[in-house]
């Protein structure tokens, strides 16, 4: 376990305004600091947790309510403090806090305060022109900025002062009103440190998922108005409202371990209409707590029943609240006891797997909950560059079931493999879509392949070899899909997840731009020619002064370049999916530039 769960959280504004407080010649030696300071032991007392910096110097961390709100909650015995490198190193370490909701701002600054009055009044005399604010348009501006500075240096290169600058950023943009916005930049930074620090956890796509989210907001904002603007700023919490009473039935549950930090378990219930609710249980925390998530007792009203229980059973729920997401709420005034469940082939989770497998995969590319209830036979496994995948049949076509994570403690991995030595078997399952040009899906639980009333939870439940057929009969999918033809997107795809991990310097150099570009070109992506040139171009242009000397390159047209390849690879991505699995979507014909 890494020290930065054994920390906790820390507000994004106080890293940002310990960093800022360093000297030049402290900062460059910052993330030295926060390597050392890792190596320490961290030793928690009650609320405060205490790092033992040398023989002679502790370092404390205190946080009354979970999370350190104020600079001064981090305090420092060297003879520098409170000016000393350890505070800010101690911060940075630390994973970061999610948002204080509205009205819940104890530990915010008076400051603060007064900034988030005034742009939220500021953004109420606006909202009848539905234009963007004056502080939203600068908030937008500064974070396109800091991000734009992230994405030129990198994973490698953005370190603690660049994560800095990029959460006093997100800081802004949360007073101005701008959650959205702060939220991803927060995701970025999140991913970079898992990155820098080889988390099992990190995830390249989730890094440039958020990076292209912050970047498409920060851009859009100054000139996006009425129902994309309110898109676009989102929202700090979710609301819930009132639902009455629920009848659920347990449909399956998965952990969850992000990249941000956070980790956990997600029960998803069914009513008799076949609508969807989940029950979650998510906070910090490592691969312990997702593992140990599933066995804690879901916190709904007073009953006693497990994540993992909740998947099989049912729940009677009186004074519901629901997000518009379809969580449930666990307030005082919500009740609920356990009942009776369902089998997958029994009504009313049957009807499930009943919608129209084309209609499903619409649904969740069109903003829906993304899960596909699938009837599949197994057919063996291809080989791709992150690893396996197990292949599948679905009324005729051929998917890529991948595994929903990678991490070493959840059994995604090893229950898929022993899958896939089992083809010909039958199969109901539940997956995630992957926007991607072949049909592709993250399996997230399945039917007991000898059990037909019981069904394996594949992120908490280890299936073994005497759970598996005796016999099965090998299939051809794995051959007809092997020998697919698929356009060459990926020449595309690949440049935009190199920027993103290496930085701009990655791309500055000559290499098979004009083959990718040709290649491209040949198969009809004309546009994505186009924008694979743009993005080298940008990488590569640095301008010199009179003197001969490099002038520091232009951050904000590379990140431009990069977000119009990003987007385009995004919609062409969810349209060729579509194709894929016989949705009916058209193919888009997206702008190639986003200035």
């Amino acid at each position: 376990m890494s020290m930065s769960q054994d920390l906790p959280p820390v507000a994004p504004s106080v890293t940002a305004e310990l960093v800022a407080a360093l000297t030049p010649r402290l900062r460059k030696r910052l993330d030295a600091g926060i390597a050392k300071l890792a190596a320490r032991p961290a030793v928690r007392d009650g609320d405060t947790v205490r790092i033992a910096v040398d023989d002679s110097t502790d370092l404390e961390l205190h946080a009354p309510d979970g999370t350190v709100t104020s600079g001064a909650a981090i305090r420092c015995g060297c003879l520098l403090a409170p000016d000393c490198l350890h505070r800010a190193a101690a911060a940075s370490a630390a994973p970061i806090a999610e948002p204080v909701a509205e009205g819940a701002t104890s530990g915010a600054s008076e400051a603060d305060d007064s900034a988030r009055r005034e742009a939220n009044s500021e953004t109420r005399r606006d909202s009848s022109l539905a234009f963007a604010s004056d502080a939203q348009r600068t908030a937008a501006q500064g974070l396109f900025q800091a991000t734009a500075a992230a994405l030129d240096a990198g994973t490698d290169g953005a370190g603690a002062v660049v994560q800095a600058e990029l959460l006093r950023a997100a800081h802004t943009a949360r007073l101005a009103g701008l959650p959205r916005a702060a939220a991803s930049a927060v995701s970025v930074v999140t991913a970079v440190r898992a990155a820098r620090s080889a988390d099992p956890a990190y995830r390249l796509t989730d890094l440039v998922s958020a990076l292209t989210d912050v970047l498409t907001v920060a851009h859009r904002v100054p000139y996006a108005t009425g129902p994309e603007l309110t898109e676009l700023r989102g929202t700090v919490r979710q609301p819930y409202t009132p639902d009455g009473s629920l009848r659920l039935y347990g449909v399956f549950s998965e952990p969850v371990l992000s990249a941000t930090g956070y980790a956990g378990a997600v029960s998803w219930t069914a009513d008799a209409e076949g609508r969807l609710y989940t029950v979650s249980d998510v906070a910090p925390g490592g691969s312990g707590r997702a593992v140990g998530a599933a066995d804690r007792a879901v916190r709904i009203g007073d009953t006693a029943l497990t994540h993992r229980e909740l998947s099989r059973a049912g729940l009677a729920v009186s004074g519901a609240t629901v997000s518009p997401t379809g969580r449930l709420g666990a307030g005082a005034t919500v009740r609920a006891v356990r009942a009776s469940g369902a089998g997958w082939g029994e009504e009313p989770l049957d009807r499930l797997w009943a919608e129209p497998v084309a209609d499903q995969v619409s649904r969740a590319l069109d903003g829906g909950h993304g899960l596909l209830f699938l009837d599949v036979t197994l057919a063996g496994t291809v080989r791709e560059s992150a690893g396996d995948v197990l292949l599948a049949d679905c009324a005729g076509l051929t998917l890529r079931l991948a595994a929903a994570h990678d991490h070493p403690a959840l059994p995604h991995r090893d229950n898929l493999r022993l899958l896939a030595a089992a083809p010909g078997t039958r199969l109901r399952v539940v997956a995630r879509l992957v926007p991607a040009p072949q049909s592709r899906a993250l399996l997230l639980a399945c039917a007991h392949p000898t059990d037909p009333g019981g069904h394996l939870d594949l992120g908490l439940d280890r299936l073994r070899r005497a759970d598996l057929p005796a016999a099965a009969t090998p299939s051809t999918a794995a051959a007809a899909l092997c020998s697919s033809d698929e356009a060459p997107l990926h020449l595309l795809r690949r440049r935009v997840h190199q920027a993103a991990s290496g930085g701009r310097r990655v791309l500055a150099f000559p290499g098979s731009a004009a083959s990718d570009d040709r290649r491209l070109s040949d198969r009809g992506l004309a546009t994505a020619a186009d924008l694979l040139d743009d993005l080298h171009a940008a990488a590569a242009d640095r301008a010199r002064d009179p003197f001969g000397r490099l002038l520091p390159a232009d951050t904000d047209r590379f990140a431009r370049a990069w977000l119009a390849a990003a987007r385009y690879t995004e919609e062409i991505d969810r349209a060729l999916c579509a194709a894929a699995w016989r949705a009916g979507r058209r193919l888009p014909v997206p702008a190639a530039r986003t200035d």
